[in-house]
């Protein structure tokens, strides 16, 4: 890897519970994670027929068999599908059981209302297990489900995901009184990360797996990456903390 040099750690995130022996936004995937010691996951969060369920396409065929749209499926015939890992598909509360509170979970909702009952489902488990809002913080591109999601249960962070650079760069945030903003690695620039920087707004970079652009993002001083590859940048991390 070289000799590397950060200013500060990169904030590991593992994208759709990171890429490794199993399928990605699975029980299994996410336990490996929590073995390497990540900052956090993300997984993607669907409301399909009333069940809240992890997983990330809106059609079947990469990771779920089958062919379709996903929102046009029934709950239990998804549950019962096999991924090619050998798992299923996991619900959210399986995923909050799971990681409780051993790292921060961030939850992306992805399709169509998802803002109330994940709201719903979050506030009842934190409470019934004593846990902390900090461990959690919920992201989306539908701005419209974070604000109306800031309005159910304002105790949880959020993130504002975006594809490409917005007009107003990271105003975007402030209505939604965002903890972090997400941009796409393909659209990053000096600019942008300083603006969100000045609205006190951490930079949360999505999906950075390659070590040269982890060095780009972190020259640019953002604060943490989404990989698919976690392992990658803890021995990035490590590796530039004892250079110095």
């Amino acid at each position: 890897m070289g000799s590397l040099t950060l200013s500060k750690p990169l904030y590991c995130i593992a994208h759709r519970g990171g890429i490794g022996n199993h399928t990605e936004n699975t029980l299994a995937s996410i336990n490996e994670c929590l073995q390497l010691n990540v900052d956090a996951i993300e997984i993607d969060t669907w409301n399909i027929g009333g069940e809240l369920l992890i997983t990330h396409d809106r059609r079947l065929g990469r990771t779920l068999p089958g062919q379709g749209r996903l929102i046009d499926q029934q709950s239990e015939y998804i549950r019962h599908l096999e991924l090619s890992c050998g798992n299923k598909i996991a619900s959210l509360i399986d995923m909050l059981e799971l990681v409780q509170n051993k790292v921060c979970l961030n939850i992306e909702l992805k399709g169509p209302g998802c803002s109330k009952p994940v709201a719903e489902t979050l506030q009842a488990f934190i409470e019934d297990n004593q846990l902390s809002y900090d461990n959690y913080i919920v992201s989306s591109f539908d701005q419209l489900q974070l604000y109306q999601f800031k309005q159910l249960l304002p105790q949880v962070r959020r993130g504002v995901l975006v594809e490409g650079i917005p007009l107003h760069y990271a105003q975007c945030c402030e209505e939604l009184e965002a903890f972090s903003f997400h941009p796409n690695i393909n659209f990053i620039n000096q600019d942008l990360v300083d603006d969100a920087h000045k609205r006190n707004l951490k930079v949360w970079v999505y999906t950075a797996n390659e070590i040269d652009d982890l060095c780009h993002i972190a020259d640019l001083g953002v604060d943490g990456a989404f990989t698919d590859y976690p392992a990658r940048l803890i021995e990035m991390n490590r590796q530039a903390n004892t250079s110095k």
